[in-house]
C-alpha cells in the first residue's frame, strides 16, 4: 500500500513489522466496512458503538504515526550525478577542501577527539535535552560507566581552557557519534560524523555581530567548496545563493503563526535558498520554542534587543532534490556563567550545577567561546546532490528501505 506526501514525493515505510501491522489492521477495517456502505458504517460507529469508534481511531492514529515517523522521500525521476566509485573520490575532495577552508576562515587547528567520555561528568551533550547516549561499563576501571558522545560542545570548551588558546583562535575535530534515537530516513542515520569546532572569544564579543560574522565565514567556505565540486564535476551545477539570509525565529513565528516551526523553515529556505535561523531554544510568543536545545552549551536566553533573545541558530539550505529545508549546521555563542544559571532554572535541572563541567564554568575556569558542528555526510550529500545520506555514508539501514531505494536508483552504501 502506498501514500503520497503533499510535496508529491512517495512516502514509504522503513519497517516490515510496521507494514505488516498496518496491513493487518487495514484489512480488518476493509472486511468490516464491506458489510455496510461507508456512510452507514460511520453512522453506526458514531451512534451505536463509542468503544468501536475509539478502537478504530486509535488504530488509524497509531499506524499514521508509524508511517509519518518512519518515512522515506523518493524524488521523482531521480538520477545519480556520480557513480558510487566516483562518489568516493568526490567525498574525499569535499572533506579535504572544506576543513582547510574552515580552519583558515575561523583560525582553527585540528585536535584529536574522543569517541566516548565518562558518565556523570556533564561533559557529554544531550542536544535537545532528552536524548540518551549509548553507554557501557569499563572493566579495567572498576565498572565505571562511559558514554559514546552525542557531540563535543562541552569537551571542546574544556580543551580550549586546557590548551590556553588565545581569543580569536580555536580548534576543530572529526567527531563521530552513535545516535540510536534518530529516525532512519533520507537525512538521518545511526552514525553521525561532523566537524566539531570551538573558538575562544572575549566577553565583549558575545553578541549578534560576532555570531553573524562567523556564520558568513562558514557559509563562504561552503560556497567555495561547492565551486570546487563544480570545477571537478561540471555536471553538478552550484545551487547556493550568493549570500545567506538571517532571520529570527521570533519574527518567523509572528509572520506565520499558523505554521509549525518546520513549515516556517520550509517557506523561508525555499524563498531565500540559504538561511540562518537565530534564537533556538527559548520560548516564543506562542509559548513554544522553535526547536529544542539543551540548557548547558548554546546561549538561547540572552536578550539581543527588546523583542529578541538568543545567540545561537541553524544554517539551513533549500534542497531541491528532496524538496525540503536541509540543515547543515547547528552553532552558537556558548553559555556564560549567568546564562547557564538562567537556562538551568528554566529547564528545571539546577542539579547539574554540581557536575564537573558545569561547576568549572560557573566558577569562571572556562573561556568564553563560540562553536558548533557541521555535518560531514550532510555536506557531501547536499553538494553532490544525493537523495539519501546512505549514498555518502556507510551505516545500517532497514532492509526494506534499502530495497525501496534500490528500486528507484538510490544505492545505499
Amino acid at each position: 500500500m502506498f501514500f503520497f506526501a503533499k510535496n508529491q514525493h512517495d512516502v514509504c515505510p522503513n519497517s516490515k513489522k510496521a507494514h505488516k501491522m498496518f496491513v493487518k489492521h487495514y484489512n480488518i477495517f476493509l472486511n468490516v466496512s464491506s458489510i455496510w456502505n461507508f456512510q452507514s458504517f460511520c453512522l453506526f460507529i458514531f451512534w451505536h458503538s463509542r468503544i468501536l469508534y475509539y478502537f478504530c481511531d486509535r488504530i488509524i492514529t497509531f499506524c499514521h504515526k508509524i508511517y509519518k515517523n518512519m518515512a522515506l522521500i523518493i524524488p521523482k525521476h531521480y538520477q545519480q550525478r556520480l557513480l558510487p566509485e566516483t562518489t568516493e573520490v568526490a567525498i574525499k575532495t569535499i572533506k579535504d577542501s572544506f576543513q582547510k577552508k574552515l580552519s583558515a576562515a575561523l583560525h582553527l587547528r585540528r585536535v584529536t577527539a574522543p569517541l566516548f567520555v565518562l558518565a556523570g561528568t556533564g561533559i557529554n551533550d544531550d542536544l535537545n535535552g532528552t536524548e540518551h547516549p549509548v553507554a557501557f561499563t569499563i572493566d579495567a576501571m572498576g565498572g565505571k560507566r562511559a558514554e559514546v558522545v552525542h557531540s563535543l560542545a562541552k569537551w571542546k570548551r574544556i580543551k580550549l581552557g586546557a590548551y590556553g588558546i588565545a581569543p580569536g583562535y580555536g580548534i576543530y575535530t572529526d567527531m563521530n557519534a552513535i545516535r540510536t534515537f534518530e529516525d532512519l530516513d533520507n537525512m538521518h542515520s545511526l552514525y553521525v560524523d561532523q566537524w566539531d569546532w570551538e573558538k575562544v572569544i572575549r566577553e565583549s564579543e558575545r553578541n549578534l555581530s560576532t555570531l553573524k560574522d562567523t556564520v558568513r565565514n562558514i557559509y563562504r567556505a561552503i560556497k567555495e567548496t561547492e565551486q570546487e565540486v563544480y570545477e571537478q564535476f561540471p555536471h553538478i551545477t552550484p545551487r547556493l545563493p550568493k549570500e545567506i539570509t538571517f532571520v529570527h525565529s521570533e519574527d518567523m513565528q509572528k509572520q506565520m503563526p499558523e505554521l509549525t516551526p518546520q513549515e516556517r523553515e520550509k517557506e523561508y529556505a525555499k524563498k531565500y535558498g540559504a538561511i540562518f535561523v537565530i534564537g533556538i531554544g527559548a520560548t516564543l510568543a506562542d509559548g513554544k520554542p522553535h526547536d529544542g536545545r539543551a540548557p548547558d552549551y548554546d546561549d538561547w536566553v540572552t536578550e539581543t534587543d527588546a523583542q529578541h533573545k538568543g545567540l545561537n541558530g541553524d544554517i539551513i539550505v533549500w534542497d531541491d532534490v528532496l524538496g525540503i529545508p536541509f540543515e547543515l549546521s547547528s552553532m552558537g555563542i556558548r553559555v556564560s556563567p549567568e546564562s547557564l544559571r538562567r537556562q538551568l532554572e528554566i529547564r528545571g535541572c539546577t542539579e547539574r550545577k554540581n557536575l564537573t563541567f558545569h561547576k568549572a564554568l560557573l566558577d569562571g575556569k572556562l573561556p568564553y567561546s563560540i562553536g558548533g558542528g557541521i555535518g560531514q555526510s550532510r555536506l557531501c550529500m547536499y553538494l553532490l546532490q544525493k537523495a539519501h545520506i546512505g549514498e555518502v555514508q556507510a551505516s545500517i539501514w532497514p532492509e526494506q528501505q534499502v530495497e525501496i531505494c534500490k528500486q528507484h536508483g538510490i544505492l545505499l552504501m
